[in-house]
């Protein structure tokens, strides 16, 4: 067992609606245990605390009703960064000037709240504190809509944006079928590798709506002339066809359908755009019908008015776990979610070993999607459909939700205060 002392917790890469929920868990594992004195929180993740930016959040949440509207507030309260932690090896400075503050600040644990690349973050600090003997706890918290994390049976953050991406599926329907004029709409959903979100789209199904009629997920490779021939085949059956496709659908050679050019992020990953209108495009040149596309982005991110109640448990579930393994002597793993079973749908949380996770990439069982590749199958569906389960409380004031206060992510004089402290 580590000595008491304090510890920091961080966020990075994409946002989420439960990644808050994550925090709160976090916050709550601390409190509940009472083994360390404070919790610092990093601003922007590893970039900002590069830079200096932390907050003390033992004072920030200090009453339960504070730690209940984090748990409903989307996107990251501390901020995120899409920052490539260099090797130590490469770049020793940077882990000279993290380990030097942790050591200044008697930190013991560190919580990483982050998706793939995140993960790679909390492996390379891992390998650094273990090479340098540094008597301190990293722990891995999953977070990603993208639901790519191997290891874990479905990741925090996903089941509240299928939610969101099968109710607005479902809405679509509904807008869609009250005109009575042949038509395909086409909805873009993200996903570059993996097609999780889209195959969410599935539960939108009804007794009345049939709708996504077509699903076009990036495991399978992708053919306009097949799509087109899908859709004409459709088009015999009713009147209107909603399709809905990944953002990273690929042609067998492997290039995708969206790619521009060779721009690409900090990460290497192509930037992706317009799958949908790509479709769109050709479908009107090649089906003569009414076309429309429609590309939720960032919408499909942070919806938290229609949030999972069962995502946001799970979610601060995993956040407290992540506090009791770092006192429990684990380091350099991620928390993970272990089905146990379907119906009743029950859980386990568990830790695996971080370099077993980072910079690896889960996608969708071949098994799960039909052999027409252009649907997904009932294995699939009773994967996700306790995922969306109840509704979250929001309190509501003026009509608008009422969330975390974030000032400080875009106050100059904030930082300009810090600094000077």
């Amino acid at each position: 067992m580590l000595s008491k002392g304090n510890c920091i917790v961080g966020q990075s890469g994409g946002p989420t609606v439960a990644i808050n929920a994550s925090l709160s868990g976090v916050l709550q594992g601390v409190l509940e245990s009472d083994s360390y004195n404070s919790v610092y929180g990093m601003v922007n993740g590893i970039e900002g605390l590069l830079q200096g930016k932390y907050l003390n959040l033992s004072e920030t949440f200090a009453t339960r009703e504070s730690l209940d509207t984090l748990s409903v507030t989307p996107a990251m309260f501390l901020g995120s960064c899409r920052f490539k932690l260099p090797h130590y090896e490469v770049a020793p400075e940077v882990y000279e000037i993290l380990f030097k503050f942790f050591t200044t600040h008697n930190i013991t644990s560190v919580f990483y709240i982050g998706g793939n690349d995140s993960m790679d973050t909390v492996l390379k600090l891992s390998s650094y504190a273990e090479a340098n003997h540094f008597p301190i706890r990293i722990i891995g918290i999953p977070k990603t809509i993208d639901n790519d994390l191997p290891m874990t049976d479905h990741t925090p953050g996903f089941g509240s944006a299928a939610k969101f991406i099968a109710t607005t599926m479902l809405e679509i329907a509904h807008d869609t079928y009250i005109y009575n004029i042949p038509s395909v709409t086409i909805v873009e959903i993200m996903g570059r590798n993996a097609g999780w979100l889209t195959a969410s789209a599935s539960l939108a199904s009804t007794a009345y709506s049939t709708a996504p009629d077509l699903i076009y997920l990036p495991e399978v490779p992708f053919s306009l002339e097949q799509f087109a021939n899908d859709v004409r085949a459709l088009q015999h059956e009713r009147k209107n066809i909603i399709v809905a496709v990944s953002e990273g659908i690929k042609d067998a050679d492997g290039n995708y359908i969206s790619a521009t050019g060779t721009s690409v992020d900090a990460f290497g990953h192509k930037q992706l755009c317009g799958a949908g209108k790509a479709l769109e495009n050709y479908l009107k040149e090649h089906i003569g019908c009414k076309v429309r596309s429609v590309e939720l982005n960032v919408t499909q991110r942070c919806a938290a008015h229609v949030g999972s109640k069962r995502d946001i448990d799970e979610s601060i579930q995993i956040g407290k776990a992540g506090v009791q393994a770092a006192l429990d002597g684990d380091t350099a793993t991620m928390m993970c979610y272990n089905r146990i079973s379907d119906a009743p749908y029950k859980i386990e949380i568990v830790s695996h070993a971080i370099d077993g996770i980072a910079n690896k990439e889960k996608v969708i069982p071949r098994a799960w999607i039909n052999e027409a590749g252009n649907d997904v199958t009932e294995e699939m569906i009773t994967y996700l459909r306790p995922l969306i389960e109840g509704e979250t409380s929001i309190g509501y004031a003026n009509g608008l939700p009422i969330y975390c206060d974030i000032t400080h992510l875009h106050s100059k004089h904030f930082f300009e205060h810090l600094e000077e402290n």
